[in-house]
C-alpha cells in the first residue's frame, strides 16, 4: 500500500523541522506551512503532533532496520559488518539536534518515552539474536556475553561524538574504524600482522 503524496510531504517536512529544532518547539502550523499543506490535510493523516513524531520514528526505524538486515545478511567478515553498522549509525544520527533527542528521550511525554523504549527493545532483541548466531558460527568469542557487546558498541558510538577524541583523526570515519579495530583486536598485534 503506497503512502499518499501529501502524507509523505508532511512526514518529510516534520522530520526536517524536528531533527533541527526538536518537536516541542515546532508547531503543526509550521509543519503545514513548510509542507505546503492545509491543517485540514494534516489532520486527515495525524490526530496530533505526537502521531506525526511516531510516524517519523517508525519510518526511520524501518529504514534503519532494513539497512541493518542487509548488512547482517551480506557476505563480508563480521568485523566489517560491525564497521558498517557504526557507519550507518553515524549517518543516521548526523543531522539530529540535541533538542530533538532531549524532546524525545529526556524531557519527552511519558507516552513517547514509553513508545521509544518499546521500539528500542525490539531492535535490541534482533541485534542480540544476531550476535548469538554469530557466536554459534564462531565469528565472535563464545565467552563474551552478547549483552556486553551491545553495551560496548553503544559506548563506541558515544565516543564518536567526543570532540577531543575526534581532533586526533581526519574524520569521524577514521575514528570509527580505529575504535572498531580496538574493540575486536585490543592492543596486541594480530597474528596475520594486519
Amino acid at each position: 500500500m503506497s503512502i499518499p503524496k501529501k502524507k509523505k510531504q508532511i512526514i518529510a517536512t516534520g522530520k526536517d523541522l524536528f531533527w533541527k529544532h526538536g518537536f516541542k518547539r515546532v508547531t503543526i502550523e509550521e509543519v503545514c506551512s513548510e509542507a505546503n499543506v492545509s491543517k485540514m490535510t494534516y489532520y486527515k493523516y495525524f490526530s496530533n503532533k505526537m502521531e506525526l513524531v511516531k510516524a517519523i520514528m517508525e519510518k526511520t526505524m524501518k529504514e534503519s532496520m532494513d539497512r541493518y538486515k542487509a548488512i547482517m545478511n551480506s557476505d563480508v567478515p563480521f568485523t566489517e559488518k560491525i564497521e558498517m553498522q557504526l557507519q550507518m549509525k553515524m549517518e543516521g544520527t548526523a543531522d539530529i539536534s540535541s533538542e530533538f533527542l532531549d524532546d524525545l528521550m529526556i524531557h519527552g511525554e511519558p507516552e513517547m518515552v514509553e513508545y521509544m523504549s518499546q521500539m528500542t527493545q525490539q531492535v535490541l532483541g534482533i541485534v542480540y539474536n544476531d550476535y548469538i548466531a554469530a557466536q554459534e558460527k564462531g565469528e565472535i568469542r563464545k565467552d563474551i556475553k552478547p549483552e556486553f557487546i551491545i553495551y560496548f558498541l553503544n559506548h563506541i558510538y558515544e565516543m564518536l561524538k567526543d570532540e577531543n577524541l575526534l581532533k586526533m583523526y581526519r574524520d569521524p570515519n577514521e575514528l570509527a574504524m580505529e575504535l572498531t579495530r580496538f574493540f575486536f583486536y585490543g592492543i596486541a598485534n594480530r597474528p596475520n600482522g594486519k
